[in-house]
């Protein structure tokens, strides 16, 4: 906001006096109401186990909250827009890609067609946005078949009814964004622009193959370069839409102690952005950085976040923000019918496959990190791929790693631990095909450190049996792992000795930083992880948690 006009309105309180003032507010604002998601990821049916929120009567707790899937968020949607006509809906990426059987068995198409008819308007591209490429996100943009399985929806694919922004995604060929860099809505004749733009890092947490001939920018920067083109057109209320975002301590609502890149990029924005509408993190948050408003909701659909933006008709800026994560609580919305009726012709196409029982469960297997980032879900999927891999035919595999980011839910067990395709979709669901490869003992010590290396966060692998190491805390992030703790089978891993490894091919093309397994060779590629998943069900039912020893960590 112009400091000089915030003088203006202050010296009018002063010399006219309240009742004036207040009148004098009403007529020359006015009230615009924002809706914002993210990390939708395909979540078309409420999502395992709802929100975790503060228990209200024991904050010291948590509760799980049913909540989520598109037939709520739409009824939410509907009542929040008939409050105010002056309403847009917008969605800071990652909408499409890793996403359960329902969207990702028909390559998304299904989430694009439900947030199209629940009126989003623009939303940044996410890195899942390319997930399949840079033309896969411009087929989910215009519409089509796809390339290789053509059209296997119940009726044609028209593409996104809402616009795709891509600031900061360069093509090299052109130099120009592959997708527009921000939308521009007037509300009652004062326009508001809405940048959109993915996170600079996403070439490393992508398949490198997926985003070639691409560049992405500093996120910032972008911005603060587009602030003189938007003035120039007249437009002083600028929100950006992004997909990056923070770590808060707090509530769902709150922000105490932010963390993360989202701070750093906020403080580097041109004061002439008022608002931010973040993700990516898969966190809740309701926040003040640098006297701006900066949001998340949450992921899987069970928010939708309400910002009350206040214009001024002669600035056209905005002289006040506040917003409010709202649950999309199943037990409170009702289903919305044209949302029912798109998931159905979904399902019963899907059926067949989706409802299939495929083995058994014998507990609860968790993706939540313990101290050593070793997982009980994580081994079973790492021993998954080697069982499909380690045949002489398979590819000899004797090792098997998986990136845990490859790992997206839970596997809970259901009444009598029976586990459908679906379920275990939902678990692996990005169809990555199994590549073995061979490694000597010095790359894969090297694999290993580059768990810390230039990561945002540790990023620890899975590993199958037979396969044991220890890595010390504190020690250096380059020299973390034991060399002599490495172990195959009881055996000290010989550092020059080549050694035939599995891992997914997101992970082979040097996906999450994992740059070392790009000097395989000799490679062999098998089945879908999906499908080594679900033959591993199939033999070995039923499946229990084993005693998470693999991985051993000092300090």
């Amino acid at each position: 906001m112009n400091p000089l006009f915030r003088l203006a309105v202050a010296a009018q309180f002063v010399l006219v006096g309240s009742g004036a003032v207040l009148a004098q507010t009403a007529s020359s604002s006015l009230d615009v109401s924002i809706l914002a998601i993210n990390d939708f990821h395909g979540n078309l049916e409420p999502p395992n186990g709802g929100i975790r929120i503060r228990d209200p009567g024991d904050p010291s707790k948590l509760i799980a909250v049913p909540s989520g899937g598109a037939e709520a968020m739409a009824t939410l949607v509907k009542q929040l827009r008939g409050a105010n006509r002056n309403s847009v809906f917008v969605a800071a990426g990652d909408l499409i890609g890793a996403s359960p059987l329902l969207s990702g068995l028909f390559h998304d198409e299904p989430t694009v067609e439900a947030l199209s008819m629940m009126g989003l308007e623009a939303s940044a591209v996410g890195n899942h946005e390319f997930d399949e490429g840079k033309d896969e996100l411009l087929r989910m943009q215009n519409g089509g078949c796809h390339p290789k399985d053509t059209c296997r929806g119940p009726h044609p694919f028209k593409g996104a009814q809402y616009q795709y922004l891509a600031a900061t995604t360069i093509d090299t060929a052109t130099g120009k964004t592959i997708l527009p860099a921000y939308f521009i809505k007037e509300f009652d004749g004062i326009p508001v622009a809405f940048i959109g733009l993915t996170l600079k890092d996403t070439p490393n947490i992508v398949m490198p193959s997926g985003v070639a001939g691409l560049t992405f920018q500093d996120e910032a920067e972008t911005v603060n370069a587009l602030v003189p083109e938007l003035r120039a057109k007249g437009i002083e209320a600028i929100v950006v839409l992004i997909h990056e975002g923070g770590f808060p301590t707090g509530d769902y609502n709150e922000c105490p102690g932010i963390s993360g890149p989202i701070v750093d990029i906020v403080k580097r924005l041109d004061m002439a952005v008022d608002v931010v509408v973040s993700g990516h993190t898969h966190r809740a948050y309701n926040c003040r950085i640098d006297d701006r408003l900066v949001t998340s909701g949450d992921k899987f659909g069970t928010l939708v976040t309400s910002i009350s933006l206040t214009l001024d008709r002669t600035t056209r800026d905005i002289l006040h923000s506040k917003a409010d994560n709202i649950v999309v609580r199943t037990d409170t919305y009702a289903k919305d019918p044209e949302q029912t009726a798109l998931l159905q012709d979904y399902r019963t196409l899907a059926a067949p496959l989706a409802n299939r029982v495929v083995g058994i469960s014998a507990a609860y297997l968790s993706k939540n990190d313990t101290p050593t980032g070793e997982t009980p879900l994580g081994d079973v999927i790492a021993d998954a791929q080697l069982a499909a891999t380690w045949t002489e035919r398979g590819g000899k595999a004797v090792i098997a790693f998986m990136n845990p980011g490859g790992i997206r839910t839970d596997l809970l067990r259901s009444e009598g631990g029976n586990v459908t395709y679906a379920e275990l979709f939902a678990v692996q669901p990005f169809s990555n095909a199994l590549v073995t490869m061979d490694l000597t003992g010095a790359q894969i010590k090297a694999l290993l450190e580059q768990q810390w290396i230039n990561q945002p966060k540790p990023r620890i692998l899975q590993v199958s049996k037979g396969f044991t190491y220890t890595w010390d805390n504190a020690r250096s992030v380059e020299d973390r792992v034991l060399a002599d703790s490495i172990t195959l089978n009881g055996h000290p891993l010989a550092m020059a000795m080549t050694y035939r490894v599995t891992v997914n091919s997101f992970l082979a093309d040097g996906g999450d930083g994992f740059s070392v397994l790009k000097q395989g060779k000799n490679l062999q590629y098998g089945p879908s992880d999906i499908d080594a998943f679900s033959a591993y069900f199939a033999g070995n039912s039923p499946i229990a948690p084993g005693p998470l020893d693999r991985i051993k960590r000092l300090n």
